[in-house]
């Protein structure tokens, strides 16, 4: 039997798809924004191998640092990035990635000429504002760049960024900390990003056609991508799981630095000597450990990265889309035991070859996470889901981590002393990756509904 009534169909307006682009010219926007975003993260973590020259001239305590290298940072990021992200939905990306990059590149090297806590702390608010234009924008340019089957690798290698970034600022920093002083080091990171981001300006392709009434047009506004988002289960625990894996990491590296100087003082001393002995090279403690630290964590942390981007593509090939989580999973659970393992060892040369094993589990999941948050919602909705993602996992975790590290730590420190107070401080945080896993795994009962691109 059929109905006579009139049945209205609603039909969902095209999204504009992005024009194509040669593959070298697409090989060149990965590298562009993977250097960007290495940047960023050497002005993000350049603070953490300075953090005990600073507390030394400046008369900070732990919780001052924690917040120096945290909260200063996070509360313009995490508040800054949604508005930039919605404005991302419907400007030129790229432009917006560029002016970051100058943005936060100028307020790094501000850092280095002030002279209170209260100088330093708005100089790194400003670093964070300029950074938060940067991953949301980044990202959805290289979702457009590239197919799901294919994401999760080419934001793995986008993420790779933060482990090197991570290295080449506790390399650089150590070293020229060690020669010029904590000052020169901020100023002569800054510089780099505001050549890097003058030239992503003027050369970077903006896949999106060019027309801004289309785009504004297919641009949901804020309550229609709130609704969407709300409506995938997957989307909100991944959002856990990022903001407990962040508060673990963030912790981690935040005072890592600090844990080995006051650990494994004569230890890094030895090594440092030997290796001066060896090589020629005079390097003091802080030089050293910066580049040993940077070396670890960028090449482990680079691997991991890698590993579990690449783990993830091939598992999606053959259809296994809860593979965008189990991956993630597993490397969380194992990060406590790791920690723990680090943090314990009394000899220097074991803990600094321990410490690779956490670096690399904890960048596992950069590439799978980042690839589910991009394929559970549509085009012009990616760059807003990243901002709000971004909000909870940098507002708790990087806002928070460091900071309760620092305090724990300062609670500990009159009856065990500083060392031992910052060791377990740093391994009673870790017990969060427990949390995380089990986030991943509540994610991973629904992603295949939720999955739409």
């Amino acid at each position: 039997m059929t109905d006579d009534a009139t049945t209205t169909v609603s039909v969902p307006k095209p999204q504009p798809k992005p024009t194509a682009m040669p593959i070298h010219y697409r090989r060149y926007a990965l590298i562009m924004l993977f250097l960007v975003y290495m940047l960023n993260f050497v002005d993000r973590q350049i603070v953490n191998i300075l953090a005990e020259p600073i507390k030394r001239e400046l008369g900070l305590a732990d919780w001052q640092l924690g917040s120096l290298t945290g909260l200063s940072f996070a509360i313009f990021y995490a508040t800054l990035a949604l508005p930039i992200a919605r404005w991302a939905e419907r400007a030129n990306r790229v432009r917006i990635v560029a002016l970051s990059a100058i943005t936060w590149s100028f307020f790094t090297a501000v850092c280095g000429v002030a002279q209170t806590f209260a100088q330093l702390f708005l100089a790194r608010v400003g670093v964070g504002v300029g950074e938060a234009g940067c991953t949301p924008a980044s990202q959805s340019l290289i979702s457009d760049y590239t197919t799901r089957e294919k994401r999760a690798s080419a934001l793995a290698f986008f993420s790779m960024g933060i482990p090197t970034g991570s290295l080449v600022g506790m390399v650089v920093g150590g070293l020229i900390a060690d020669s010029l002083g904590w000052r020169a080091s901020f100023a002569l990171v800054g510089v780099p990003g505001i050549v890097l981001g003058l030239l992503a300006y003027f050369t970077l392709p903006e896949p999106r056609k060019s027309s801004a009434a289309s785009e504004a047009q297919s641009a949901p506004t804020l309550r229609e991508a709130l609704a969407e988002l709300g409506g995938k289960r997957t989307y909100i625990w991944l959002t856990v799981a990022m903001a407990t894996m962040s508060f673990g990491i963030y912790s981690n590296l935040a005072f890592q630095s600090s844990h080995f100087l006051r650990n494994h003082a004569d230890g890094l001393g030895a090594l440092a000597v030997g290796l001066n002995d060896l090589t020629g090279i005079q390097l003091g403690p802080t030089g050293f450990l910066g580049t040993v630290l940077g070396l670890v964590v960028g090449i482990c942390g680079a691997a991991g990265t890698w590993l579990g981007g690449r783990a993830t593509d091939r598992a999606v090939v053959r259809g296994s889309l809860d593979a965008y989580a189990t991956i993630p999973a597993a490397a969380a659970l194992c990060l406590p035991f790791a920690l723990f393992a680090t943090y314990t060892t009394s000899n220097t040369v074991a803990a600094l070859c321990l410490m690779g094993l956490p670096m690399m589990l904890q960048s596992v999941y950069y590439g799978p996470i980042f690839a589910a948050v991009q394929g559970l919602v549509r085009p012009r909705t990616r760059a807003t889901a990243t901002a709000i993602f971004l909000f909870f996992a940098n507002l708790i975790g990087l806002g928070l981590g460091p900071l309760s590290v620092g305090l724990i730590s300062d609670l500990l420190a009159p009856s065990m002393g500083s060392g031992d107070g910052i060791r377990w401080a740093l391994i009673s945080t870790s017990l969060v990756y427990v949390l995380a896993a089990a986030a991943f795994m509540v994610a991973r009962k629904t992603i295949r509904q939720d999955i739409v691109s």
